[in-house]
């Protein structure tokens, strides 16, 4: 019994002893790591807060030239895999086929050797500086680099120009892409990716020049800033919570008339206090020897912040963010210029994920219920709307994750092409690995309705507290714009020789916690020591992870986890509380619009009416068009039946027409009429679209070469035909036959 207690007690003093070692050798790697990124913070500071690129990249057109400049640059990326890829030559044969097959461009008649669509990306320019979307090699960047697309980025610097607006910018950034037009002619439009704020600017670009561009993505963008679940999005809240935009202006006006973006990244920050203040820091602390790297380059982009003109954040702010007009076609960035969503008739992918507490999906899909009404709304319109959502990854990890980007990026890019060709209407985006070729992907698009947007909320009546939201933060501007502003610009100028705004910039905590703690700090000269003493070979002496202290410190990182997950809880529910009893009671209702039935009435009727002008029409069409109208609405009833478009049907259509002589001189924009013209007569009345066939095959000769391309399409699809597309077919054939 005595030499059992003996040998307890010895392997716990070992214990002890290894993990002190362990625990202290941690912390001085642990805060060396921390000065690393004061240093990486300052220097990128000094060079004046490039792009965070992984890649190389050549400065096409530099805005701050402009009549009406801005602090945008269009810069084209230099693909620098070839090189990489000439360099590993020693690779082995495994490795090298691997890279080939990422590299394979997966858009039907794509080849590196001819010129194929550009890609834009904007980056969001909501505190932080650009680059997020190309700060990995597997990135969206890479993955349209993989698929030989051209690419170019928008990027902007730390300071606005002097009187730049919102307005200023949007019309720089359309320079830039009919600049990209003029440098591929032969091209298809360009495809623009929007990340999160950068989504509502691509939406911008669209519905004011929808000629100058081709498929755009949202990723993670509030274009419904109103959305949100119940005891789940608080953020929506913080306007109300706040007065509205006043406070915006306040602190720009400390500013000296520029908004500091770490006001905006200290919010993200308070968003998720569990992350900021311990998860984030205790994963570098517990994995000190592996992710010093990973956390160093992240933190490089999180800790570049950005400035905005009080105009710009304003704008922002006033009509997106609290006023939430975008949707309602109601935001002017000029004068009396609405901007209508509605207006852009591109393809448009919308890519959300259930675990952003950032862009919840209901801030990311809603808008297409406020703007379009109805699924038949958007077929009406010609247009196709796709979107894709992810379970559970962040709000950042939709544009830095690879993963993602190896995944849900790579096939929404491989699949611009064939976006051109979708039927209109509303679509889920369903991707799911190949069985038979390990790193690819099935795409499926599942045709939705609006009801399956509407599944994703509670309901839209919560949003009607946010209309006195509205009203109250206009109250509240002017009232401090006209007695408070000219007091805080005065004193702003004379407080300090007029360097107060430099000042109080330096001085917020998210720059302080980073000058602090680096090389400017001499207490961090023996740290920096310490840490190389450490880093020397047989100097590092971690603890293994059955030690029982090393087990107990995860058990209190746990019950820290659990305590400030509690206190988010408690907070969150708090302001959703304070929130509804100031502006749901009754007292609210004034400033609520009125609805207007008559008007209202008016307009539905105005709107059936074009739906039966539409209808009509597609009705008076089916009768008209010869062999390759007929062969294209037969491919397009069968491949509809289920509701669901494979990107496999998409690939044997392709083949199917470009190998017939009847059709392989057509081309690509004549082949996109013919099929959304044939899917708007099919989705009108697909019953008297199949019938009519008859008349579009009007000789025996060509009913024969319709009835062998069926059975060769039929032959050459990998799969067996499912029971909707078996009575469908079985339809065609009798229509035919007659």
């Amino acid at each position: 019994m005595d030499t059992s207690n003996q040998i307890n007690n010895l392997n716990m003093a070992t214990d002890a002893y290894e993990y002190l070692n362990d625990a202290a050798q941690r912390s001085i790697l642990f805060t060396d790591i921390l000065r690393k990124r004061g240093n990486i913070y300052l220097d990128h500071l000094e060079k004046g807060h490039p792009p965070v690129l992984d890649f190389d990249y050549e400065t096409i057109m530099d805005a701050r030239t402009f009549d009406r400049p801005v602090n945008y640059a269009l810069v084209r990326i230099i693909d620098r895999r070839e090189r990489e890829k000439t360099a590993a030559a020693d690779k082995s044969v495994q490795q090298a086929e691997d890279d080939q097959r990422r590299r394979k461009p997966k858009t039907i008649g794509n080849d590196c050797k001819i010129d194929i669509r550009p890609i834009v990306i904007v980056d969001p320019r909501a505190g932080h500086g650009p680059g997020i979307g190309g700060s990995k090699q597997d990135s969206q960047i890479g993955m349209a680099l993989d698929n030989c697309h051209p690419v170019y980025f928008m990027i902007f610097f730390t300071e606005p120009m002097p009187g730049q607006t919102l307005a200023d910018v949007r019309n720089a950034q359309i320079r830039f892409v009919e600049e990209i037009g003029r440098r591929h002619p032969d091209a298809p439009k360009p495809a623009i990716i929007g990340n999160c704020q950068g989504g509502w600017a691509a939406a911008l670009i669209g519905a004011e020049r929808p000629d100058l561009v081709g498929p755009m993505v949202f990723n993670g963008a509030p274009l419904s800033y109103w959305g949100g679940v119940e005891g789940v999005n608080p953020m929506r809240y913080l306007g109300g919570l706040l007065g509205g935009v006043w406070i915006n202006s306040f602190l720009s006006d400390l500013g000296g008339g520029k908004f500091d973006g770490a006001n905006l990244v200290e919010n993200f920050e308070n968003l998720n206090p569990t992350n900021t203040l311990w998860s984030k820091q205790y994963n570098v602390y517990n994995n000190v020897d592996t992710e010093e790297d990973r956390y160093l380059n992240f933190e490089k982009w999180w800790g570049g912040f950005f400035l905005l003109n009080k105009e710009e954040i304003h704008t922002i702010v006033d009509g997106l963010f609290v006023g939430n007009k975008l949707e309602q076609g109601e935001f002017e960035l000029e004068e009396g210029r609405k901007i209508d969503l509605k207006h852009n008739n591109n393809p448009v992918v919308v890519f959300a994920s259930f675990g952003d507490n950032i862009t919840p999906p209901q801030q990311a899909f809603n808008w297409i219920i406020k703007t379009y009404g109805t699924v038949e709304e958007i077929k009406r319109r010609k247009q196709v709307i796709v979107c894709i959502g992810h379970a559970n990854i962040g709000h950042l990890g939709i544009f830095v994750s690879a993963k993602i980007a190896k995944k849900e990026h790579k096939e929404i890019i491989a699949s611009f092409d064939m976006l051109d060709y979708l039927p209109p209407g509303l679509y889920q985006m369903k991707i799911k690995e190949d069985p038979k070729t390990p790193g690819e992907y099935i795409v499926d698009y599942v045709e939705k309705g609006m009801e399956d947007i509407m599944a994703l909320d509670d309901g839209l009546e919560d949003e009607d507290a946010f209309y006195p939201v509205q009203t109250i933060s206009r109250i509240n501007d002017t009232f401090y714009n006209l007695f408070v502003s000219p007091w805080i610009k005065s004193g702003v100028k004379q407080i300090a020789g007029g360097h107060s705004a430099e000042i109080l910039r330096q001085m917020h905590p998210m720059r302080s916690q980073r000058y602090m703690l680096s090389d400017l700090n001499p207490w961090m000269i023996p740290v920096k020591k310490a840490a190389e003493t450490i880093k020397e070979e047989g100097n590092r002496q971690p603890a293994s992870e059955d030690n029982v202290f090393k087990q107990m410190e995860k058990q209190v990182s746990d019950s820290i986890v659990a305590s400030l997950d509690l206190y988010r809880e408690i907070r969150d529910s708090a302001c959703e509380q304070v929130f509804k009893a100031m502006y749901e009671n009754p007292w609210m209702k004034v400033f609520e619009p009125f609805h207007d039935s008559d008007s209202k009435q008016k307009a539905e009727s105005n709107l059936e009416e074009l739906r039966r002008h539409d209808s009509n029409k597609w009705r008076k069409l089916m009768t008209e068009g010869s062999f390759p109208e007929a062969m294209i609405r037969i491919f397009l009833a069968i491949g509809l039946a289920d509701q669901k478009i494979t990107r496999e049907g998409y690939e044997l259509l392709g083949e199917l027409v470009r190998s017939h002589r009847r059709m392989k001189n057509i081309k690509d924009t004549d082949l996109q009429k013919i099929l959304h013209m044939q899917a708007r007569i099919l989705q009108t009345d697909t019953e008297q679209a199949i019938k009519t066939l008859k008349d579009l095959l009007s000789t025996k000769t060509a009913r024969k070469e319709a009835a062998a391309l069926i059975r060769k399409g039929v032959k050459q699809l990998t799969r067996d035909l499912n029971p909707s597309e078996l009575v469908v077919l079985e339809k065609i054939t009798k229509a035919i036959q007659k």
